[in-house]
Formats: C-alpha cells, sequence, structure tokens
C-alpha cells in the first residue's frame, strides 16, 4: 500500500516527490546507522532472560524460598531428644548419717518419649516443609505468567502506538492528494484564487491541532476506532450534499485534520498506558520504575505444543498447589500418629551421685565411712489426663477433613480456569485468522479508494470509512495475537509446564 500511495503522489507532483524519497531514504540509512547497536540488543533480549531476572531478583519468589530453608531447620528441633535435667544440691551444713556427712547431691536425669513418637514428629515437619516448597514453586509460576502477561500488554500497546504513527503518516498522504484534488477543481468563484490561499494555510498546519476529545480505549483496542467510525458515519449521512466546489475541499482537509489529531490523543494516551506497564514489568524484575524493556516488533505466536488434555493431567498431578495440599494432608496424618503415641508414658533414665564426707573417727567406725554413693534412677509419666489427649487428635482429624476440602475446592477452581483460558486460547486463536484476512481485504480495498481518489471516481468518506476499517483490524490483530500468548502462558501456568526459550 505504501507503493501505491506514494505513486499516486508521484503523479501529481514528480519533482517534489522524487526530492522527497531521496530525503527520505537519507533518513532511514542515517536511523539505521544510529539504532543499529538498540536493535541487534533488543533482538537478543528475550522474554525468556526477563524471566531469570525475576526469578533470581523477585522479592516474593524469595520470600518463599526463605520460608522454605527455614521450615527445614524444624526438622531437626522436633527430632531431637528433650534436653538432659542436671541438678545439684549442696548441704550449707553436712547431713549426718551413720557411714558419714552428705556435703552434696548430684543428679542427672533424661527422658525419652514413647517409640515412633520423635519419627513422626519429624515426618511432620518435612512434610510441612515440602509443602512450603510447593508454595515456592506456585509463586515461581505465578511471576512467570504475570511476566509474560504483563510484556503481552506492553506488545500490545506498542503496536497500537506503532499502527497510529503509520495511519497519521497515512492520514498526510490523503490530505496531500486532497489538496491536489482541491486545486485541480475548476473554479466557480470570484473569490477562489483567496480560498486556495486559505486551502494552502491550513494545510501548512500542524496536523496535531485536530480534535482532541476522544474517549479512553477499552481492551487497549484504542479509542481512535469508535471516533473514527462515527465521524465516518455522520460524514456518509452528510455525503450527498458533497460536492466539488471549494467548500467541500475545505471540508475535507479539516476532516483529515480532525482525524489525525484523534490518532495523536490517541498515541499520547497509549505513551502513558505504557508507561504504566512498564512500571509494572520493572516491578516483578525489582528494578527502577524507568528501566528499558525491550519487546519486539512482531510477537512471535507461542503454541503449546500439548493436546489440551495432557495439560489437564498434568495440571491435576503437577500443580503446585494440589501438591502442598498433598503435603498437608500427609503430614496431619504423621501428626495423629505422633499424637497417638505421646499419650502412652515417657520413659527417664538418670544417676544420683551423693558426696558423703567421712564422719569423725570412733572406735566401732563403720568400713564404708565416707564413701560416695552412687544411685542409678527410672522416672515414667503417667498420662493420667486424658483430655488433652483426646483434644488434640480430634483437632488432627479435623484439620485432616479441612485439608481435604480445601483440596477439592482448589481443583475445582484449577478446572474452572482451565476452561476460561482454553476459552481464551481458542477464540484468540480464530481471531487471528480472521483479522489478518479482513484486514488484508481492508488494505486492498483501500489502495483502490486512494487510486480513485486521485481521479475524484469516489468520495473522502469512503476512503477514511476503509482507512478506518483497516485500523482496526490491525488493531484487533495484535490484541489478539496478545491474547492468544497470554492464553497459552496460562495453559503453562496451571499445567506447569516449560517456557518457549525462543521467544
Amino acid at each position: 500500500m505504501q507503493e501505491i500511495t506514494t505513486g499516486l503522489i508521484l503523479n501529481h507532483s514528480c519533482n517534489s516527490g522524487v526530492k522527497s524519497r531521496n530525503y527520505f531514504r537519507q533518513i532511514i540509512v542515517i536511523c539505521f546507522c544510529l539504532f543499529l547497536p538498540v536493535f541487534v540488543y533488543s533482538q537478543s533480549d528475550s522474554l525468556f532472560k526477563y524471566l531469570e531476572i525475576a526469578a533470581r531478583n523477585n522479592p516474593t519468589v524469595q520470600q518463599r524460598f526463605l520460608e522454605y530453608q527455614a521450615s527445614l531447620q524444624k526438622v531437626p528441633q522436633v527430632g531431637s531428644l528433650p534436653d538432659p535435667e542436671l541438678s545439684l544440691g549442696v548441704f550449707l551444713k553436712p547431713m549426718e548419717l551413720i557411714n558419714g556427712n552428705q556435703a552434696a547431691d548430684i543428679r542427672l536425669m533424661q527422658m525419652f518419649p514413647w517409640f515412633g513418637v520423635l519419627k513422626s514428629a519429624k515426618d511432620e515437619m518435612s512434610l510441612m516443609a515440602k509443602a512450603k516448597f510447593e508454595l515456592f514453586r506456585d509463586a515461581k509460576l505465578q511471576l512467570f505468567f504475570d511476566v509474560q502477561q504483563t510484556w503481552n500488554e506492553l506488545y500490545k500497546v506498542r503496536k497500537d502506538i506503532s499502527i497510529s504513527e503509520k495511519n497519521i503518516e497515512i492520514l498526510k498522504i490523503i490530505e496531500r492528494l486532497a489538496l491536489v484534488r482541491f486545486k485541480s477543481a475548476p473554479s466557480e468563484s470570484t473569490g477562489t484564487s483567496s480560498e486556495s490561499v486559505s486551502i494552502t494555510s491550513v494545510s501548512s498546519q500542524n496536523i496535531n491541532s485536530g480534535s482532541a476529545g476522544m474517549q479512553k480505549m477499552g481492551n487497549v483496542r484504542g479509542t481512535a476506532a469508535s471516533s473514527g467510525s462515527a465521524q465516518s458515519s455522520e460524514s456518509m449521512k452528510n455525503s450527498s450534499m458533497s460536492s466539488p466546489s471549494s467548500t467541500s475541499g475545505l471540508s475535507d482537509i479539516y476532516r483529515i485534520q480532525i482525524e489525525a489529531g484523534d490518532l495523536e490523543n490517541s498515541i499520547a494516551f497509549l505513551q502513558n498506558q505504557q508507561n504504566t506497564i512498564l512500571a509494572q514489568f520493572n516491578a516483578f524484575l525489582n528494578r527502577s520504575p524507568g528501566s528499558t524493556v525491550f519487546t519486539s516488533d512482531n510477537l512471535i505466536i507461542d503454541t503449546l505444543e500439548l493436546s489440551m488434555t495432557a495439560v489437564s493431567d498434568s495440571m491435576l498431578l503437577n500443580n503446585p498447589m494440589l501438591g502442598m495440599l498433598d503435603y498437608e494432608k500427609q503430614s496431619i496424618e504423621a501428626r495423629k500418629k505422633m499424637v497417638t503415641r505421646m499419650g502412652y508414658p515417657m520413659v527417664g533414665l538418670g544417676l544420683n551421685y551423693s558426696l558423703i564426707n567421712k564422719a569423725k573417727a570412733t572406735m566401732g567406725e563403720p568400713s564404708m565411712n565416707g564413701q560416695d554413693m552412687i544411685m542409678p534412677m527410672i522416672t515414667v509419666t503417667l498420662p493420667v489426663y486424658r483430655k488433652k489427649y483426646n483434644a488434640m487428635k480430634a483437632e488432627a482429624e479435623l484439620m485432616q477433613n479441612v485439608t481435604s476440602q480445601n483440596y477439592q475446592a482448589v481443583s475445582n477452581s484449577l478446572q474452572a480456569e482451565y476452561y476460561q483460558a482454553i476459552q481464551l486460547y481458542q477464540d484468540a486463536q480464530r481471531r487471528i485468522r480472521l483479522y489478518d484476512n479482513q484486514y488484508k481485504l481492508a488494505s486492498k480495498s483501500l489502495d483502490l479508494m486512494l487510486k480513485n481518489f486521485t481521479v475524484s471516481a469516489s468520495g473522502l468518506t469512503d476512503v477514511l470509512r476503509i482507512r478506518q476499517q483497516a485500523l482496526d483490524y490491525e488493531f484487533r490483530q495484535a490484541e489478539a495475537v496478545a491474547d492468544f500468548n497470554t492464553a497459552g502462558a496460562w495453559l503453562k501456568r496451571l499445567g506447569n509446564l516449560e517456557i518457549n526459550r525462543n521467544r
């Protein structure tokens, strides 16, 4: 289409067209030389690299990993024996005994839980640590999805800006064609020369002076589509009143500038939105909000490379939230065993050492006078208060039921998300094919309309209407590609699938 429109301009102003083309080529060469390093870097700076940066630097992921490491430290805590008890008693005045005077008493005692209590406690903490690790995996998968979704949104906004800028150039071409058509029209009044001067001054104004009263965009499609369609429909109602007079030509120039002004306003809105998305994207990477983020000019369609059934099976088997709940259920089962054994007696083994000094010598001094005493000891706890142990068992059973219900709830929620993601995936796939074909047809129609417009075979209203259709289909095509990749990332997040490194 660019070649056709350029040829149309050359038919009316050959000399100026050649100069403009040479000047345009010089600008292209200079820009290519200046921005070549940036282009090369942006192509190598893929989405996978940003995912690696986010996995290393994101605070939420780091928090989950540190929580997992902290939970591992609980395993040796609960798997160790209770600390031994050492007691020391000193008699301020030695106790007189038959075989001497007792000066001090030293006692050492070690308690031993019932068989299997420590093992069950270690199993419980180990399973809870595995549940924490599943939370870490879930945080990482969610981060990857958020980064990919924000990346697609950023691509969509930048693509809309590029499309709007390209369409402003098309409007400039149409404006020049309208100006040539107006100048070639026969004069109908004595004021034709003054109106020609007026139209020339109008065309030399900045294209940005058009109306800026467009509405906000919805779903990142741009408000230029709705605004342009409304203006085109209104113009079609009044097309029967148009004539090749000077007033109609001046009106055409104004209408073109209004369209261009709406696009300029749309670009300003998209640029503000781009800054917001950039700040959000850099927040995931734990970088400053103004850090540069590179995106490709054309987003590569990322296919799943797996059937929907495989995604569904992987979701139910490998989803980290379901894995976390399964480990919690196993840990509660180990806690039930531990609580049951805690209701049995604890046994304590120890030694008692008595320090005995010799008594005063007498005629009948015993042979054991002044000899220290060592006494082995055993202690047994009596768990006679059964209410607390019964309550601990009931608590474990209730928590196990809670975990089972939570597992079912999460499974149902994942299946609902799965069907939502499939709907978005299939809908985006259909829209990609539709808008690609519609855009090609609209572009061909616009080329034909521009040819007819130069020979006054068609009105400006038809040209602007077809141009608006092509613009709208190009917007929707970029949106469909971004939605398709977002849906694919959503399905991969649900199924815990690998991310394509070639994007």
